[in-house]
């Protein structure tokens, strides 16, 4: 079967977006949560149990303290504070411990919790004890977040005048975990504990209490572990932990009948001492199946997503030759008897694992409760990827002891241009692999972008002042780049090869470049890095240095609205005059009308200001406004879509497409201007400045290929996603672009707005290139090249981060660094597959014109 590379690009990304989904699924665990909603009622506490005698205790014990003061210490090691390097590096406080009544444990970090996030909500209640810790350790080398035994033993210090003075050794303390403390705290402050709270009591904290404060602080915590037990683990009741608290609330009911009964002999205190063993072995064992609860993930829903994905990859990366052929088609045989054995053996397989892993698993499964159609669906799925696979690299191994027919021409090799591109993905790429990067992950992109930059600035300087045998010429060699293209450059660009075109369009570029346009050809990379650099200046983002003032912070303060509505205002007239030039006269009138409505709709809700207006005005929704803005942008759209389908069924008029393509453009750049903060704006206009100075001055003169171009645009559309001021943390995702011109919440078009605000600067990248591919040349194949790129450098580095994550479940950081990062890189392949579909779509349009 054969299929054309952008066809087969699309196909293999929407299956990865299913292997992907079904990933996700199982790598989110069901959470640990109450079912108690925080807008009820607070439930009363449960009363204390008795045994024939009615107790009258039912309220809250007394706190212990009526203020709290946490001391958080970032990296805080545990050997840090206590033993001889406690006494090296933090004397004071192995003096205060030594000299006052305190409780010194080392809390241990058990990933992937995230207890001390959890803890710093607490920091606003008022100080009587002292509380000295830290989140998470290091290693000798600095390094944090793994699991080893530096890296996850923190210090956990309690200072008290409440404690009774006693010895201790602090260089052996007693080991607790992080969880723990919250419920301690809560406890000590006389405060219900959190619901979903799965840790228990330091004891040592009430151990000066007497007996029934004791025993009543250890019931309510073994009532609030044995109510989350029992909403989220079916099997609550055979669970030992369970068991152990029914044991305990009895033997806790006969010790109260007897306190009632005042009796104070040694019996009672026996007792006692046995229901405080048996009520602290509760909470151990319940606290650990809850914890155990959370970091459980369902590995054969992560095992079958993977193995689809990672199949997809391997099939995209094999290829890559017959891909990026000039014939952009490849030959993927599925029927071969041969194969189809393999198929069949594969699949049966793939159903004993199925069906083995299903009725054997102790935990829930989200794969094996899918109906058994959709698994036998996906099991055939994999197994016919294996076999495209096989096929593949079988008939490489048969080409290559071969010998070849057509040997690769001398000038086939990868330019330093294409090294730059290799080179720069895959450590992009490898950096995942870290914490810090991920968090920073704003600041490759930059570099990335700014060393293509000078890459460019280098090929340019070497094109104008060299010719190839490395003598000086003075002018761009235009006319013979254009009209006498190699066959190696046609094979991978698909250009068109009519030679009196190519001819009349390289004359007349060599005598505009002859003139002044060749200085702006030689500033083009300075003046994209300097657009670079003031968008770095516009949005502080990332984890290191987003507390810092920008340009942004300063243009949305209330004091400096005037500038920034001259800003805004000068940014939608940038945008119109960059995008009307391409448009139809209608379309034209409409993108004005719209971008004047966007600037209506901003001083509707009181960001920015007319000239007339005074700042003291009321302030509205700017729904109708807003609607007015959607009524240009589907205008526009219905436009482009128009001209595509008359271009495509009923004329044949080349330039009707790419009109149609650029209206198509234009729409979402007015939904983007729309839907932008008034102090992003600048982030499209000089999205759409530096598309056109490349598009003139960089991609034409050097005659890049497809694959080249659609790389660009990639890193570009990568580096203004973070322009806009986003980052790998969900709580940068402006959510009030979902709502914009909606009265009531509507999900679906809520859901849209806010992924389209969002990841707006790939998409419009992506778009872009649509438009400069199909205007460039009228054959099919640079637009199936470009879609196959751009679904392989899509698709590697979401393969990748799928094994890191896996391999780094169990990291301190899975939940607030990796895991967000795993959604945004599942979205952003659910709009490449969207991108590569319209790609395919328009490469459809050029074969059947062609």
């Amino acid at each position: 079967m054969r299929l054309g590379s952008g066809t087969f690009a699309a196909c293999c990304v929407a299956i990865e977006v299913l292997g992907v989904a079904v990933f996700l699924r199982g790598f989110f665990p069901a959470p640990v949560r109450s079912s108690a909603r925080a807008e009820h009622r607070a439930e009363p506490p449960a009363p204390e149990p008795s045994a024939g005698s009615s107790s009258n205790w039912t309220k809250l014990p007394p706190p212990l303290f009526s203020k709290v003061v946490i001391v958080l210490i970032d990296a805080l090691r545990d050997d840090f504070v206590f033993g001889s390097k406690g006494v090296k590096f933090m004397p004071y406080t192995t003096y205060l411990v030594e000299k006052g009544a305190s409780h010194s444990f080392v809390a241990e970090a058990k990933p992937p919790t995230v207890t001390m996030p959890r803890i710093k909500e607490r920091e606003t209640l008022l100080p009587n004890l002292l509380v000295l810790c830290g989140d998470h350790g290091m290693s000798e080398t600095g390094s944090h977040g793994a699991s080893s035994t530096e890296e996850v033993n923190t210090p956990l210090v309690l200072i008290s005048s409440v404690f009774e003075r006693k010895p201790g050794d602090m260089r052996h303390p007693k080991r607790v975990q992080q969880t723990d403390l919250a419920a301690t705290l809560a406890i000590g402050l006389g405060l219900p504990i959190p619901k979903d709270s799965v840790g228990s009591l330091i004891f040592p904290v009430v151990e000066g209490k007497p007996m029934r404060d004791q025993l009543r602080f250890l019931h309510l915590n073994t009532v609030q572990l044995s109510k989350l037990l029992q909403e989220n683990v079916p099997s609550y009741e055979k669970d030992p932990g369970f068991e152990q608290f029914k044991v305990s609330e009895k033997l806790h009911g006969n010790w109260i009948k007897l306190y009632l009964e005042e009796n104070n002999s040694e019996v009672l205190f026996n007792l006692g001492t046995k229901v405080l063993r048996q009520y602290l072995d509760a909470l151990k064992t319940l606290s650990l199946s809850l914890s155990t609860q959370v970091a459980q993930y369902d590995i054969y829903s992560m095992m079958v997503g993977t193995a689809v994905v990672l199949e997809v990859l391997t099939l995209l990366l094999l290829s890559i030759p017959q891909a990026l052929h000039r014939k952009a088609e490849l030959d993927v045989p599925l029927s071969s008897p041969v194969i189809s054995l393999l198929f069949y053996l594969m699949f049966l397989v793939l159903s004993a694992i199925h069906v083995i892993v299903c009725t054997s698993a102790k935990s829930s499964c989200y794969f094996c409760g899918l109906p058994w159609l959709a698994a036998c669906g996906v099991m055939a799925l994999i197994s016919a990827l294996l076999c495209a696979i096989v096929s593949v690299l079988t008939k490489m191994f048969i080409r290559g002891s071969l010998p070849s027919k057509n040997p690769a021409p001398p000038n086939s090799g990868w330019s330093e241009l294409d090294l730059l591109m290799v080179f720069g993905t895959v450590g992009h790429v490898v950096s995942l692999g870290a914490s810090s990067f991920v968090e920073e992950e704003h600041q490759t992109w930059y570099f990335l972008v700014n060393t293509l930059c000078l890459a460019l600035s280098q090929e340019i300087y070497r094109s104008y002042f060299l010719r190839d045998d490395g003598e000086p010429q003075c002018c761009f060699r235009v006319e013979q780049g254009f009209a006498g293209a190699t066959p190696a450059l046609q094979d991978r660009t698909g250009y068109d090869t009519r030679e009196q075109d190519r001819v009349h369009v390289s004359s007349s570029l060599s005598e505009v470049l002859r003139g002044h346009e060749k200085w702006m050809v030689l500033a083009s990379p300075w003046l994209i890095l300097a657009c670079c650099r003031l968008l770095r200046s516009l949005n502080q983002t990332g984890v290191q240095w987003a507390h810092r003032p920008d340009l942004g912070h300063w243009l949305t303060s209330s004091d400096h609205k005037a500038e920034l509505s001259v800003l805004a205002a000068l940014s939608l007239l940038v945008t119109f005059m960059l995008v009307q030039r391409g448009c139809s006269p209608v379309s034209k009138a409409a993108l004005a009308l719209g971008l004047l409505g966007v600037y209506c709709y901003r001083a509707a809700i009181g960001n920015v200001l007319f000239p007339w207006q005074q700042d003291n005005r009321d302030i509205s929704k700017g729904i109708i406004e807003a609607r007015f803005v959607y009524i240009f942008v589907l205008g526009i759209l219905f436009t482009g879509t128009k001209d595509l389908l008359k271009s495509q069924v009923i004329a044949a008029d080349f330039k009707i497409k790419t009109v149609g393509l650029w209206e198509i453009y234009s729409g979402l750049v007015l939904l983007a201007a729309l839907l932008f903060r008034p102090h992003n704006l600048p982030v499209l206009a000089f999205s759409l400045l530096i598309q056109t100075v490349m598009t003139k001055f960089i991609w034409k003169p050097l005659r890049h290929d497809a694959a080249e171009i659609t790389v660009m645009h990639y890193w570009f559309g990568q580096a203004f996603f973070y322009f806009q001021g986003n980052s790998n943390n969900i709580a940068t995702v402006d959510i009030s672009a979902g709502f914009v011109g909606l009265d009531t919440y509507m999900e679906i078009p809520a859901m849209f707005l806010t992924a389209f605000g969002t990841y707006a600067g790939p998409v419009l990248w992506a778009s872009h290139l649509v438009h400069f591919l199909s205007s460039e040349t009228s054959s099919g194949s640079a637009l199936s090249h470009a879609c196959f790129c751009y679904a392989l450098i899509g698709s590697i580095p979401v393969s990748t981060y799928i094994i890191l994550v896996t391999s780094l479940r169990y990291h301190l950081f899975i939940w607030s660094v990796f895991s967000p990062k795993l959604l945004y890189e599942g979205v952003h392949l659910l709009i490449t597959a969207a991108v590569c579909a319209f790609f395919t779509t328009m490469d459809q349009t050029s074969l059947t014109k062609s």
